[in-house]
């Protein structure tokens, strides 16, 4: 059932701000240094060579949108899909979790940009189904319930190496592939 046409590509904003400030930046990113998302865009049309649906979900619980961000997403071809729910709900992952469920009842393959083990269920139903399923993320805090899908089928895609979602090096610790090892980085 693989390469059905479409690629879902579902967003979880949330994620990755949390982990790009809070776990690799120590505070809130600058401009510079936020992931370029037409270049995650481009890469989920190039990953699987078709053409993708782009949702990007927003916390909207406290009634307003980030409006500038929310047109620039727009213009570059996302759809924006701002939930709001009561303070206990984690409407984000409400909202793709659903969103996971409906994609398993019709075709199309799915790549999703989290880190957060909380879509395993879901994510283990469609890779189990024989779908395209791969993860956009920072490969060191993916949780090791995503992670331990990679055995079955889950495809991980590196926010920062494979995707090149970031106009600047980001001051990251993680393992280092010999054959991506660069000493001038250090030097």
């Amino acid at each position: 059932m693989s390469a059905t046409g479409t690629t879902y590509l579902l967003v979880d904003g949330e994620n990755i701000d949390a982990t790009l400030g809070s776990s690799i930046l120590g505070g809130r990113p600058t401009p510079e240094q936020r992931p370029r998302w037409e270049r995650v865009l481009t890469f989920a049309q190039q990953a699987w060579d078709q053409p993708v649906k782009a949702l990007f979900f927003l916390n909207a619980s406290n009634g307003s949108l980030p409006m500038s961000f929310v047109q620039a997403l727009t213009a570059i071809g996302f759809v924006p899909i701002p939930l709001s729910g009561e303070s206990y709900e984690k409407v984000v992952d409400i909202g793709i979790k659903r969103t996971l469920e409906a994609i398993a009842l019709r075709e199309g393959d799915v790549l999703l940009a989290s880190h957060d083990g909380d879509f395993a269920p879901e994510v283990t139903h469609l890779v189990d189904a024989g779908r395209q399923v791969g993860l956009l993320a920072f490969r060191e805090f993916t949780s090791q319930a995503l992670a331990g899908l990679t055995a079955r089928g889950l495809q991980t895609f590196d926010l920062e190496t494979d995707v090149q979602a970031f106009n600047v090096q980001l001051p990251r610790l993680r393992i280092i592939p010999l054959d991506e090892f660069d000493p001038l980085r250090y030097l």
